[in-house]
């Protein structure tokens, strides 16, 4: 049986990759972005049957809301959601405005959360859904210059875990998605940049170096991908896209054991 989508961040990037893989295998999809007209061609290429363009900006909850109600109304259900709208903040911590940090929480983070909130109630009805939550291997791990984004996705990772365990029983899936680099523009034209200060111009250096050997994956790769998680019997909670990701991953996790352990005895003396 075909499945209904209703995915946010459409026009490019995963959020397009996710799209066409769902609508080249028959699937119906939801789509939405801040500028519709960017969906034009999803619906010239598939159908008005099969795609519904939705403009929305995730941070306007009432929006969202209308959004949701929306696509319920024309397909009937709500199968797999997908909460990819989001974009990278670059700063380090003392660069980064009051005002920039703000932004990226109301998109990353409460936009995902009002998504959450407004597909819960259909999916409970129908005693089925699966969200997705992509949030990325900076939800788990950190890197200098991307503190706050780091901030907004391991919020996201928070709240999604907490909300695994509440819809258990409701025939509700969470998986949260944390890819490395892909060909998206995560980093370039949809980014913001907080205004750099000279004192961190030695830790810039460094990053750029790092990342000149970075390996990106291709966006469509991931979109094949996510098909396989959203077909699974048991979907995992958690899924890396991408080899870099478990390369960061499993010795940090390590590291962050051999910590707590090292610790032991000053945790057992705050115990009293």
């Amino acid at each position: 049986m075909s499945k209904v989508w209703f995915i946010t961040g459409t026009s490019r990037g995963f959020g397009r990759a996710f799209a066409e893989s769902a609508l080249q295998r028959g699937d119906k999809v939801a789509a939405t972005a801040r500028n519709v007209a960017a969906l034009q061609d999803l619906v010239a290429k598939y159908g008005d049957d099969a795609v519904l363009p939705l403009a929305l900006d995730v941070t306007d909850k009432a929006a969202v809301a209308a959004a949701v109600a929306a696509a319920s109304e024309k397909f009937g259900r709500l199968d797999v959601v997908v909460n990819n709208a989001g974009y990278g903040l670059f700063g380090m911590v003392e660069e980064v405005t009051e005002q920039q940090l703000r932004d990226q929480m109301e998109t990353n983070l409460f936009g995902a959360f009002w998504v959450t909130q407004g597909v819960l109630p259909i999916m409970r009805a129908q005693g089925s859904g699966h969200i997705v939550q992509i949030s990325s291997v900076g939800g788990v791990a950190a890197f200098p210059s991307l503190g706050a984004y780091h901030a907004s996705k391991w919020a996201l990772e928070g709240f999604s875990e907490a909300l695994a365990q509440e819809v258990a029983g409701e025939g509700i899936k969470v998986t949260i998605v944390e890819p490395g680099g892909f060909t998206t523009d995560w980093a370039g034209s949809s980014s913001v940049r907080a205004e750099p200060n000279p004192a961190y111009d030695q830790v810039r250096e460094a990053i750029a170096a790092r990342l000149g050997d970075a390996r990106y994956g291709d966006a469509a790769d991931a979109g094949a991908a996510l098909l396989h998680i959203v077909d699974a019997e048991n979907p995992p909670l958690r899924v890396l896209f991408g080899t870099e990701p478990i390369e960061i991953i499993k010795p940090l996790y390590a590291q962050r054991l051999q910590l707590w352990a090292d610790g032991e005895h000053v945790s057992r003396i705050a115990q009293g």
